[in-house]
């Protein structure tokens, strides 16, 4: 499929650019996709990750930044939604020519978008990339940045879930209820924390032996079970997928026996018919690009000069937006995903039409 054809999405404006980057000596390939710029710049991470096609590459890029518009658009921020991808394999390709070559496209578009951290691209990569543009974000502290985003990302994911617990059990709190976290790794080890202080009974499982080792050392009244498919099965009340996307699909959810999904994995819904199966099952899900804004929140702050108090209260807003989203999702009779992208799609029009007033 070509791009245009990739781009021609019914139902959306489309994205407004999408621009291929390839430096030969380095190796760089990648993809800047910038959906939307109706709120601001758009802001969005660039993951590095060797997909099977270019063809891969270039869908998830385009799902990507079109997410981030929308989750950019509910966190309340005065930015639009982009994305970037590199093709390849980090542990291979990775280089401080490559991330310098990248940085210097990104600066091309001189404010257009707004990079980040995301799989496969770490701190000290932003560092990398800042030599060769000012349009970066999710520096290191040393740098002038906020340092790691998963800290906010996992407290927002934990509001959201205080929000849902409240909406079905009446309570805002995680106390006596057992909950699977799928995925130990940057986000899910901060949310095990808060789950645990909040007196929740935690099941968790990571295929990496380190996150195990450091869940038995940190909280041992932790349990943990072999794989994702003994978690999903288990005997749990909220299901937190923290690792890949498609977690909620045709195989998981049939035997899913939670009554809340509220995890920090991006793109949970293997596909569009996914949350209709949860919620004639009465599960209730809340959607990931609503409750995992914390780290873009935290890395959006940067732009104005980082403060993390300021970052946490904005984040500790998800639990109001949460809130809103189920309550507009009962009044309305629509899934909780169709009434978080109708709170978008309003924000992005309402204010996004005010660029139409010219100042000069």
């Amino acid at each position: 499929m070509g791009v245009f054809a990739s781009t021609d999405d019914p139902g959306s404006t489309g994205h407004e650019q999408v621009v291929f980057c390839q430096d030969k000596q380095s190796g760089l390939k990648a993809i800047i996709g910038i959906y939307s710029t109706a709120l601001g710049p758009a802001l969005g991470g660039t993951r590095f990750y060797p997909y099977a096609s270019e063809a891969d590459a270039l869908a998830d890029v385009l799902d990507l930044s079109r997410g981030m518009a929308y989750k950019n658009a509910l966190a309340n921020l005065d930015l639009g939604g982009g994305k970037a991808v590199i093709w390849g394999d980090p542990e291979q390709l990775k280089s401080e020519a490559l991330l310098r070559a990248y940085g210097r496209f990104v600066e091309s578009l001189n404010g257009r978008y707004y990079t980040a951290c995301d799989v496969g691209t770490y701190v000290a990569d932003m560092d990398v990339i800042a030599r060769e543009t000012r349009y970066v974000t999710g520096r290191s502290v040393e740098h002038g940045g906020a340092g790691d985003s998963s800290i906010l990302t996992a407290w927002g994911v934990f509001q959201g879930m205080r929000a849902a617990a409240e909406h079905v059990w009446g309570s805002p709190t995680l106390s006596g209820r057992r909950v699977g976290v799928a995925g130990l790794g940057k986000v899910g080890k901060y949310l095990t924390t808060h789950l645990v202080e909040d007196g929740a009974e935690v099941v968790a499982t990571d295929v990496n032996p380190r996150a195990q080792e450091w869940v038995r050392a940190t909280h041992p009244q932790v349990t943990l079970v072999d794989d994702t498919a003994a978690l999903v099965a288990s005997d749990i009340d909220v299901y937190a997928p923290c690792a890949l996307g498609g977690a909620l699909n045709d195989d998981t959810v049939p035997v899913l026996r939670a009554k809340v999904v509220t995890g920090a994995a991006n793109n949970q819904l293997a596909h569009a018919g996914i949350e209709k199966v949860l919620a004639d099952r009465g599960i209730l899900y809340t959607p990931d690009y609503v409750v995992n804004a914390g780290g873009v929140i935290q890395v959006a702050d940067e732009i104005e000069g980082f403060n993390f108090d300021r970052a946490k209260l904005r984040a500790t807003r998800i639990f109001d937006t949460t809130r809103e989203i189920l309550r507009l999702a009962d009044d309305e009779g629509v899934p909780p995903a169709v009434a978080a992208d109708r709170l978008a799609e309003r924000r992005m029009a309402e204010v996004g039409r005010l660029r139409a007033i010219h100042l000069r």
